[in-house]
C-alpha cells in the first residue's frame, strides 16, 4: 500500500522561492493547523495564495500534474516575481512515497514564471523520479515529460488518477462536487469507477461481432464460388490427361515418318549438291566468258586508238616530239618492252614528284608569309592604341602637377607657411611642402583636444559644486519625510492600540473566572467516572470471546459441509462416468469409421502398409513431405525448361525480324537501283545487268578521255614542230634537212591541221564530259549494289540460323511437355495426399480425445471403487448444520448489541472529553486577555514618547532647507553659463580645424596619383611602345617582298608540271593496252579449264530429273506427317488450352484456396461465438462490479452519516444510480437523503455545513472502497461552515477510523485545518506526536513549524 513520507516546497504561492521547507508525513495522522491571519485567503495585499491549503495544491500536483483551480495557468501558483524584486522566479516540489511494490520514489516537479514586458510567461521546466537500484544501492533518476510523468505516478501509487483528484487530495474549492450539478457528478463517478473505458470496450466488441457475421456470410458464398471452382478445375485435369495420351500415341507414327523423311531428305541434298556445283561451274564460265569479252572489247578500242593515232602523220610527229622531250629528262634511249616502259614512266613521277615537292613548299611558305604579314599589322595597331592611351596619361600628370602647385600657394598665403619659389615646383620640394602642411594640420588638432580638456575640466568642477548642494538638500528633505512617515505611523499605531486595548477591556469584563474553574471541575469529575464504567465493562474481552466461539462453529459448519459434498459427490462421479463412457463409445466408432473409409488410401500411400493409430499421422505427414519435395523439385525443372522456351521463342522472333529486315533492305536497295538504272540507261532496268552498264560506261569514259588527251597533245605539238622547223629548216621528228618548198608546204599544213584541231577538240571535251557523268552516276550505285550483294549473302545464314533455332523450340517444347505431364501426375498425388492429411489430422485428433477419455474413464472407476463407508446420512447432517447456523447468528447479534453498546459509551464520553477541553481552552482565554490587556496598556505609553521626539526631529529639519535650497539655485545658475560659454569658443575652433582638413586632404589626394603615375614609370613605357612600333614596320615590309619573289618561282614550277602531262598520257595508253591483252589471254585459258571438269562430271540433265522424283516422294510424306501434326496439335492446343485454364487466377491454388477458406470461415465463426461470450461475460461482470461497489459505498455512507450528524432532520443519505437506457451501461448519478420514509435529493435542499459534511462522509466512503493499496487520505478544511456539534462528531468519526486503522501499517489521514478546537479533538498523542503549524514571518513569507502536541 502506497503512503507519502516527506515533501519540499520551494517557491510555490507566498513560500520563500530561496529557502527550502519540509514536512514529513506521520501515521496515522498528520495535522496541519494554520490562523486566518496566516494565509490562509488572501490576507495581505501581496500574499500570493493561503499556505496551509498550498500543501493540498503541492500533494495534488506531484501525484497528478493538475494546477488547482482558479491558478490562472500557473501564474498565481508560482511565487510573483513583483513582489520578489525579481524578473523571474522559480518552484519546485519534491515528493518522497511508497508506491504501492512498498518501494521508496522521489518525485520532483520544478516550475519557473517569467516576467515580461507586458505579461507573466509559466512554465513547468523539468519533472524527473528518483528511485534507489536495488541490486547496486545508487540513485537513479529518470526525466520525464509531464505527461508521461502525470501517468506514471498514479500507476505507482496503485491507483487511478481519478481517485487521487477526487477523493484523496481534494482542492477545497472543489469539496463539494458529489453536491454539483448531474453532469459534473457523472463524469466525476465515470472517472472513478473507469466507466467510460469499459463502455468503449463493450461498444467495440458490438461492433466487431457485428462485422464479422458479415465476414462470415461473404467467407461462405466464397466458399461455395471455390468449391464450383474446384470441381471445374478436376474436369479440366482430367481432360488434359486423356489428350496427353493420345498425343503419345501419335507421336510415335510421325516418328516413323521423320526417319523416312530423313532419308529422302539426304538423298536429295546429294543431288542438290552436285546440281549446284555444276551450276557453279557453269556460272563461273559465264562470267568468265562476260569478262573476256569485256576485256577483249576494250583492247580493240585501245589498238584501234592506237592504230588511228599511228596513221596520222601529225600523231608519228607528235609522238616523236615526245620522245624528244623525254631524251631531255632521261639518259636511257626509246622503250620497246613493257619493263623498259614502265622505268620510264617510274622516273618521270620522281621529276614529277620533285617539282610538286618544291611548289608545295613555296606555298607553304606563302601562307607562313600572309600569316606573319598578318600578325605584325595587329601587332602594329596594338601599338598604335597603347602609345595613344599613355600620351593622354602624361597630359593629365602634367594638369595634377600644376593643380598641385597651386593649391600649396594658396595654403602656405592663406596660414603664413613662409615665401615659397616659383612654380613648377619638382617632386622633392612638393613633398617638403605637403609635409609642413601636414604637420601645421596636427599642431591645430592638438590645440583643439587640448581647448576641450580644459573646458571639460572646469565643467566637472562647477557640475561637482552643484551635486554637492543638491545632495545636502536632498538628505535634509528625506529625513524630514522620513520623520513625517514615522510620527504618521506612530499616530497609527497609537489608534489600533487604543482599539485593541478597549477590545480586550470589554472581552474581559464579560469573562467570570471563577465560574469557569469551577465547571471545568466538575466536568472533569464526569469524564473520570465514564472513564471508569468503559473500562469496567470490559467489552473488547467479551466481544473478542463472542468471536472465539463463533470461529469454532464456523469450522465444525465447514467440516460438516466437506463430509455432505462427499456424500453428494459419490452419486454424482457415478453419473459422470456413465456420460464420459458414452462419449468415448462415440469417439471410437467416429474414429473406426474414419480410418475404414480412408484404409485402402492410406495403403497406397505407404504402400501398402498401415501403421498403428499412434504412427498414422506421423508417417503421412513423412509422406507428404517427400511428395512435396519431389513436386517442388520438378517443379523447378517446369520453371527452368519453360524459360528456355521463352528465350528460344524470343530468339526466333528476334531472328524472324531480322531476316525480315534484311529481306526488305535488299528489295528496297534492288528498287532504288533498277530505277537508277532505268533513268540512266533506258536499255537496261534489271539489278543484274548493272556491273555490265557499268563496265561500258568506264570503257566509253576511257575511250573518249583517251582521244582527247592525244588531241590535245597534238594540238600542243603544232606550234613547236613549226618553230623548230623554221629555225633549223628541217624536220622536228626524224631531223631531215627541208628545202625551202619543203619547208613552207611543212608550215602550211601544221598550220591547216592546227585550225581542224581546235573544232575536234571541242566535240572530243563535250564528249568525254558526257561519258564521265554517265560513269560517276552510275559508279555512285556501287555502294547501293555492294550491300545489295552483302544482303544476299547474309540473308541464307539467318535462314538457317532460324531453322536451328525452331529445331532446339521444338526439342526444348517436346521436354517441357514430358515434365509437365510428370508433374501434374505428382501434383495430384500431392493432392490426394494432402486431402488425405486432413482426415488422418482429424483421425489423430479422435485418437488423443480417446486417450483422455480412457484415463478420466479409469479415474473415477478407480475413486469409485476405493471410497470409504460408514459416514452419516444426509438428513442428520443438514440438521445439525442447521442448528451451528442458528447458534452462530445468535452470537454474531451478541457481538453486534455489545459493540452498539461500545460505541454508544465511547461517543457519550467523547463528547464529555470535547466540552471538557472546550472549558479548558476557555480558561486558558480568558487568562491570555488579562495579559493582552496590560501588554496593551505598556505599548501606548512607548508610542506617545516616541511620538513626541519625532515631532522636535521634524521642526529642526523644516528650519534648515531655506538656505540649502538658495544655495543649490546659485551654483546650478553658475555652472550653466560657464558651460555655454566653453562650448561657443570649442565650436568655432573645431570648424576652423574641418576646413583646414579638407584642403589638405585634396592636396594629399592629387599628391598621391601623381607619385602613382611617377611609380608606373609610364612616360618610359611611351618611348619604348614607339622603338617597337618602328621595328615592327620595317618587318613588314622586309614579309612584303619576300611574297613577291615566292609568287614568280611558284608560277614557274606550275609551268613546267603543265608541259608534262601530255607525254606522260602517251606512256600510260601504251601501257595500258599491253595490260589488257595479258588479262584476256588468261581468261581464255580459264574457261577451257573449267569446261573440262563439267564434262568430267557428268550432265545437268540426268541429276535435275532425280531430283524431281526425290521431292515426289518427300512430298507424299511430308504431306502424312503433317496430316498427323495436324491430328496432334488439336491435342495439344486442347492441352494447351486446359493447362492455361488451370493457370488462370481463378484455378491456380484452387485446393489450397478452397482448404484456407474453408478454415478461415470457421475460425470466424468460432471467434465470433468467443466474442459473443466475452461480450456477455464483461457486461455482466461490469454490472456485478458497480451493483457490489455502490452497496459497499452507500452502506459506509449511512454508517459515517449516523454516527456524525447531529440533527433530526436526515436519518441517512445515499448515492443513487440509474441506467441512462435500455441496453446501455451509462449511469448518471444522484445524492438523496432520507427523512422517515420518504426520499428527497439532496442537491438545492441542504444547508451548507450539510453539504460539506454529505461531501466528506462520500469522500471517506469511496476511499474505503476503491483505495485498497493507497492508505492516503487529506482533509482540506473539513469544518467549513459546521456548527460545533457536528464538528465534535466529525471529530469523534475521524477518531473511529483512526482507531480501527490502528493495525493497518500504511493508513495516512493527513488534515488541514484553522479550527483551534477541531485540531484538538482529534490530535491525540496516541495517533500524532506533533503537528505543524503554518504562519507568516516579517516578510510575508510562509513557513511551517513543528510543534508538540500535549495532552
Amino acid at each position: 500500500m502506497s503512503t507519502v513520507d516527506k515533501m519540499l516546497i520551494k517557491g510555490i504561492r507566498s513560500f520563500d522561492p530561496e529557502n527550502k521547507h519540509v514536512i514529513t508525513f506521520f501515521k496515522p495522522l498528520t495535522l496541519i493547523v494554520g490562523p486566518n491571519g496566516a494565509g490562509k485567503t488572501v490576507n495581505h495585499f501581496f500574499t500570493p495564495s493561503p499556505s496551509p491549503r498550498t500543501i493540498i495544491e503541492c500533494l495534488k500536483l506531484s501525484c497528478t500534474g493538475e494546477l488547482p483551480p482558479n491558478a490562472r495557468s500557473g501564474h498565481s501558483f508560482i511565487h510573483d516575481p513583483k513582489v520578489a524584486g525579481e524578473t523571474e522566479t522559480k518552484g519546485q516540489i519534491k515528493l518522497r512515497f511508497k508506491t504501492a511494490a512498498g518501494k521508496d520514489v522521489v518525485c520532483i516537479r520544478s516550475f519557473q514564471l517569467t516576467q515580461k514586458a507586458s505579461k507573466m510567461e509559466y512554465k513547468a521546466i523539468e519533472s524527473v523520479l528518483q528511485t534507489i537500484n536495488p541490486h547496486t544501492g545508487e540513485k537513479v533518476c529518470l526525466s520525464y515529460r509531464c505527461a508521461d510523468m502525470d501517468r506514471e505516478i498514479p500507476a505507482l501509487m496503485g491507483v487511478s488518477k481519478a481517485i487521487l483528484e477526487n477523493v484523496i487530495f481534494v482542492h477545497q474549492d472543489e469539496a463539494n462536487w458529489p453536491l454539483q450539478d448531474p453532469s459534473t457528478l457523472k463524469k466525476k463517478f465515470d472517472d472513478i469507477f473507469s466507466a467510460t473505458r469499459y463502455t468503449k470496450a463493450l461498444e467495440v466488441i458490438k461492433k466487431l461481432h457485428k462485422e464479422q457475421a458479415q465476414e462470415i456470410k461473404t467467407f461462405k458464398l466464397k466458399l461455395e464460388n471455390l468449391q464450383t471452382l474446384k470441381d471445374a478445375a478436376y474436369k479440366l485435369r482430367e481432360n488434359v490427361s486423356q489428350d496427353q495420351e493420345k498425343t503419345e500415341s501419335l507421336k510415335v507414327q510421325m516418328q516413323e515418318l521423320e526417319t523416312s523423311i530423313e532419308n529422302v531428305d539426304a538423298k536429295i541434298h546429294h543431288t542438290e549438291t552436285t546440281l549446284k556445283d555444276l551450276r557453279k561451274l557453269q556460272d563461273q564460265i559465264s562470267i568468265k566468258t562476260a569478262q573476256r569479252s569485256t576485256l577483249y572489247r576494250e583492247q580493240q578500242k585501245q589498238y584501234s586508238a592506237l592504230a588511228e593515232e599511228n596513221e596520222d602523220a601529225a600523231l608519228s610527229e607528235s609522238f616523236h616530239s615526245s620522245l624528244l622531250i623525254c631524251n631531255g629528262f632521261f639518259s636511257s634511249p626509246c622503250p620497246d618492252t613493257d619493263e623498259e616502259l614502265r622505268e620510264w614512266k617510274t622516273k618521270f613521277d620522281d621529276k614529277i614528284a620533285i617539282l610538286e615537292s618544291n611548289i608545295s613548299k613555296l606555298e607553304r611558305e606563302m601562307n607562313d608569309m600572309e600569316t606573319k604579314s598578318s600578325f605584325l599589322k595587329q601587332r602594329n595597331n596594338e601599338y598604335i592604341r597603347e602609345i595613344t592611351r599613355l600620351q593622354t596619361e602624361a597630359e593629365a600628370h602634367l594638369s595634377l602637377k600644376n593643380e598641385r602647385d597651386s593649391t600649396i600657394q594658396k595654403l602656405c598665403a592663406r596660414y603664413n607657411l613662409g615665401t615659397l619659389p616659383n612654380t613648377p615646383f619638382n617632386d622633392d620640394l612638393a613633398s617638403n611642402l605637403t609635409n609642413r602642411l601636414k604637420s601645421r594640420f596636427k599642431d591645430l588638432d592638438k590645440d583643439l583636444q587640448d581647448k576641450k580638456t580644459s573646458n571639460d575640466v572646469e565643467v566637472k568642477a562647477a557640475e561637482t559644486r552643484y551635486w554637492d548642494a543638491n545632495n545636502r538638500w536632498k538628505n535634509t528633505e528625506a529625513q524630514q519625510q522620513a520623520k513625517l512617515v514615522i510620527k504618521d505611523g506612530i499616530l497609527t499605531r497609537i489608534r489600533e492600540k487604543e482599539r485593541e486595548h478597549a477590545s480586550y477591556e470589554e472581552q474581559v469584563s464579560h469573562v467570570n473566572v471563577s465560574r469557569i474553574d469551577e465547571k471545568e471541575k466538575t466536568m472533569q469529575i464526569e469524564v473520570e467516572r465514564k472513564t471508569n464504567q468503559l473500562a469496567e465493562r470490559e467489552f473488547e474481552s467479551i466481544i473478542r470471546q463472542k468471536q472465539n466461539e463463533v470461529f469454532g462453529i464456523e469450522q465444525q459448519i465447514k467440516s460438516l459441509n466437506r463430509e455432505r459434498d462427499i456424500l453428494a459427490g459419490d452419486s454424482e462421479d457415478r453419473v459422470k462416468l456413465s456420460l464420459k463412457k458414452t462419449e468415448l463409445e462415440n469417439h471410437r466408432k467416429k474414429h473406426k469409421k474414419l480410418i475404414d473409409e480412408y484404409k485402402d488410401k492410406i495403403r497406397g500411400v505407404l504402400k501398402g502398409r498401415l501403421p498403428p493409430d499412434k504412427d498414422l499421422k506421423k508417417e503421412i505427414t513423412q509422406a507428404l513431405r517427400a511428395i512435396g519435395a519431389e513436386f517442388d523439385d520438378l517443379n523447378l525443372k517446369s520453371r527452368e525448361s519453360e524459360k528456355e522456351v521463352n528465350l528460344l521463342q524470343m530468339k526466333i522472333e528476334e531472328a524472324n525480324n531480322n531476316l525480315s529486315k534484311l529481306r526488305k533492305d535488299m528489295d528496297s536497295r534492288r528498287t532504288y537501283i533498277e530505277n537508277k538504272l532505268q533513268n540512266l540507261d533506258q536499255h537496261s532496268s534489271s539489278i543484274e545487268a548493272y556491273l555490265k552498264v557499268l563496265e561500258i560506261a568506264k570503257e566509253k569514259k576511257d575511250v573518249q578521255k583517251s582521244k582527247y588527251n592525244i588531241a590535245d597533245g597534238m594540238r600542243q605539238m603544232f606550234d613547236p614542230f613549226e618553230r623548230v622547223a623554221r629555225a633549223h629548216h628541217m624536220c622536228p621528228c626524224c631531223e631531215r634537212p627541208f628545202s625551202a618548198e619543203e619547208e613552207d608546204d611543212f608550215v602550211k599544213k601544221q598550220r591547216v591541221k592546227a585550225a581542224s584541231s581546235a573544232e575536234h577538240m571541242k566535240t572530243l571535251a563535250a564528249e568525254s564530259s558526257n561519258a564521265d557523268s554517265f560513269f560517276q552516276q552510275l559508279d555512285k550505285l556501287r555502294m547501293f549494289y555492294e550491300e545489295y550483294i552483302k544482303i544476299g549473302k547474309e540473308i541464307p545464314l539467318a535462314e538457317k540460323n532460324l531453322q536451328e533455332l525452331s529445331e532446339e523450340l521444338d526439342e526444348k517444347s517436346q521436354a517441357l511437355d514430358d515434365v509437365l505431364g510428370v508433374l501434374a501426375q505428382i501434383k495430384a498425388d500431392k493432392d490426394s495426399v494432402e486431402v488425405l492429411v486432413q482426415r488422418v489430422d482429424t483421425a489423430d485428433m479422435l485418437f488423443q480425445e480417446i486417450q483422455t477419455w480412457e484415463k478420466q474413464v479409469d479415474d473415477l472407476e478407480y475413486k469409485l471403487d476405493f471410497r470409504g463407508h460408514g459416514v452419516r446420512s444426509m438428513e442428520e447432517i443438514q440438521m445439525e448444520l442447521s442448528t451451528l447456523q442458528s447458534t452462530k447468528d445468535v452470537l454474531q447479534n451478541d457481538v453486534e448489541k455489545l459493540r452498539d453498546e461500545q460505541r454508544y459509551m465511547e461517543n457519550d464520553l467523547s463528547n464529555l472529553q470535547i466540552r471538557w477541553h472546550a472549558l479548558r481552552e476557555e480558561k486558558v482565554t480568558a487568562a491570555n486577555l488579562l495579559r493582552d490587556v496590560k501588554k496593551a496598556e505598556e505599548e501606548l505609553e512607548r508610542l506617545i514618547e516616541e511620538k513626541n521626539q519625532v515631532a522636535l526631529d521634524e521642526k529642526d529639519l523644516s528650519d534648515a532647507l531655506g538656505p540649502l535650497a538658495e544655495e543649490k539655485e546659485k551654483v546650478y545658475r553658475d555652472h550653466s553659463d560657464l558651460k555655454a560659454k566653453l562650448e561657443r569658443e570649442y565650436d568655432e575652433q573645431k570648424k576652423q580645424l574641418d576646413n583646414y582638413q579638407r584642403e589638405v586632404d585634396e592636396l594629399l589626394r592629387i599628391v598621391s596619383k601623381i607619385k602613382e603615375y611617377n611609380n608606373s614609370k609610364k612616360d618610359q613605357k611611351l618611348k619604348e611602345m614607339q622603338e617597337k612600333l618602328s621595328l615592327s614596320e620595317s618587318q613588314l615590309q622586309t614579309c612584303d617582298t619576300r611574297k613577291q619573289e615566292i609568287v614568280a618561282e611558284l608560277n614557274k614550277s606550275k609551268q613546267a608540271i603543265l608541259n608534262q602531262d601530255n607525254l606522260r598520257r602517251n606512256i600510260e595508253d601504251n601501257l595500258n593496252y599491253r595490260k589488257t591483252k595479258a588479262e584476256v589471254d588468261e581468261l581464255t585459258r580459264e574457261i577451257e579449264s573449267l569446261e573440262e571438269k563439267i564434262l568430267n562430271i557428268g550432265g545437268i540433265s540426268a541429276f535435275e530429273a532425280e531430283n524431281v522424283k526425290l521431292a515426289l516422294e518427300r512430298e507424299r510424306l511430308l504431306s502424312e506427317l503433317n496430316r498427323l501434326r495436324g491430328t496432334m496439335s488439336v491435342y495439344q492446343n486442347n492441352i494447351s488450352k486446359n493447362k492455361i485454364e488451370l493457370k488462370q487466377a481463378q484455378y491456380k491454388d484452387i485446393d489450397k484456396r478452397y482448404f484456407d477458406q474453408l478454415i478461415q470461415l470457421k475460425t470466424t465463426e468460432m471467434a465470433n461465438k468467443d466474442l459473443d461470450r466475452y461480450y456477455n461475460a464483461l457486461d455482466k461482470a461490469l454490472m456485478r462490479f458497480h451493483t457490489m461497489k455502490m452497496e459497499e459505498i452507500n452502506k459506509i455512507i449511512r454508517e459515517l452519516w449516523q454516527q456524525t450528524y447531529r440533527g433530526q432532520d436526515i436519518d441517512y443519505i445515499s448515492i443513487h444510480s440509474d441506467s441512462d437506457g435500455a441496453g446501455t451501461r451509462s449511469y448518471s448519478y444522484k445524492v438523496l437523503m432520507q427523512t422517515g420514509d420518504t426520499e428527497l435529493e439532496m442537491r438545492g435542499r441542504c444547508s451548507a455545513g450539510q453539504k460539506v459534511l454529505a461531501s466528506l462522509i462520500i469522500r471517506l466512503a469511496l476511499a474505503e472502497t476503491f483505495c485498497l493499496n493507497c492508505g492516503i487520505l487529506a482533509l482540506d478544511e473539513p469544518t467549513t461552515n459546521l456548527d460545533a456539534p457536528n464538528a465534535e462528531s466529525l471529530a469523534a468519526a475521524l477518531l473511529r477510523i483512526m482507531e480501527d486503522r490502528k493495525g493497518q501499517e500504511n493508513f495516512q489521514l493527513i488534515v488541514i485545518t484553522h479550527d483551534e478546537r477541531f485540531a484538538q479533538l482529534i490530535g491525540q498523542r496516541q495517533h500524532a506526536e506533533k503537528y505543524y503549524r503554518v504562519t507568516k514571518d516579517d516578510h510575508q513569507h510562509s513557513i511551517i513549524e513543528a510543534q508538540e502536541i500535549f495532552d
